[in-house]
């Protein structure tokens, strides 16, 4: 094994002196690279041993001409620091470069018909294996419409009746779940700070809130609507700040929540004595807001591995529509109390 390692460092180690040093065929390194389920446990921590060692990186241009599949995926995205579309897109990257991928990353500026268009025809000049678009709003999912059908590409959080492929978090169930939690805290009604309308994930929420209080047989107010900023959230929270009877509040995110904290306090009203919030997404700082934000958190991880199983299910030839939805998680904090009286 030392005369394999010796002679790789004099030159760029080839998938030959893997071999070599692992003890296997270059036929069983490449079954290793390529994901291939037919190799067993030990010859695969074994060759990625060797991997490690001798600093082996694939040559992927080589793996195109053998495979006749590029290595590289395409997603397009809108040009955001939004936190749930930016720790879908990082969760993505893992997931594919856990495979081999790379990910080439079209932003656009906004989520029109042309733009998106562009970027999909950049991509695929790129000769990319298959593409990515994260779809949260109407005007991006019509624009899916005219993508050739013979392109294999998936969509997340785009509009689950529109057929296609889609990956998307039941954003329904999760505002469901931090509405019944409000109620079940023992408050009569809860209101509500929402997304832009024309988001999926923020029409979704709407209707998981409002689905909720028509089950409890609780009154349901009208919407609070703003964007996605703590400022909106701000505005919106000291519209009902002002309202005594408002005692629960569900936003649509967690930077919603914090504005409208920030608005209760300045009111003199005290979360979560006076009124309890919850929010949507866990950001990292949620657990640091005071009080420590009651949120809803979703799998961006379980979607990424879901889109990059079924594009590459699409990649092989596969199509109709394809409907994968996954559930997010309640998370208790500190931001929930029972209503005063």
């Amino acid at each position: 094994m030392e005369d394999a390692s010796a002679a790789a460092r004099v030159r760029e180690p080839a998938m030959t002196d893997v071999a070599r040093l692992a003890g296997v065929s270059h036929q069983t390194v490449s079954r290793v690279l390529n994901g291939h389920p037919n190799v067993r446990e030990q010859t695969r921590l074994r060759v990625r041993a060797a991997i490690t060692e001798l600093g082996y990186r694939p040559n992927r241009a080589a793996r195109t001409l053998v495979t006749g599949r590029s290595q590289q995926i395409g997603v397009v995205a809108q040009n955001s620091t939004l936190y749930g579309p930016t720790s879908m897109l990082a969760a993505f990257e893992l997931a594919a470069a856990a495979q081999g991928f790379a990910v080439s990353v079209r932003r656009v500026r906004v989520l029109d018909r042309s733009s998106i268009a562009a970027a999909v025809e950049h991509h695929r000049d790129q000769r990319v294996a298959g593409i990515v678009v994260i779809a949260p709003t109407a005007s991006a999912d019509e624009a899916l419409a005219e993508i050739p059908a013979d392109v294999p590409l998936v969509a997340v959080d785009g509009d689950p009746d529109r057929g296609g492929a889609l990956v998307t978090v039941d954003q329904e169930a999760g505002a469901f779940a931090a509405t019944r939690h409000l109620l079940d805290a023992g408050h009569q009604t809860v209101w509500h700070i929402s997304g832009p309308p024309d988001w999926f994930d923020a029409a979704g929420r709407v209707r998981g809130w409002q689905r909720a209080l028509r089950e409890a047989g609780a009154e349901i107010p009208p919407v609070s609507s703003a964007d996605w900023s703590a400022s909106s959230g701000y505005r919106a929270g000291q519209m009902l700040a002002r309202m005594p009877d408002v005692t629960a509040v569900f936003a649509a995110n967690d930077h919603l929540a914090l504005g409208a904290i920030r608005a209760m306090a300045e009111r003199g009203r005290c979360v979560p004595g006076d009124v309890s919030i919850v929010g949507f997404d866990d950001v990292p700082e949620a657990e640091f807001f005071s009080p420590p934000l009651t949120t809803v958190r979703p799998d961006f991880d379980g979607v990424a591995t879901e889109t990059l199983g079924l594009l590459l299910a699409r990649i092989e030839g596969e199509s109709g529509p394809s409907l994968r939805t996954l559930n997010p998680t309640l998370i208790p904090r500190e931001s929930v109390a029972v209503p005063r009286g």
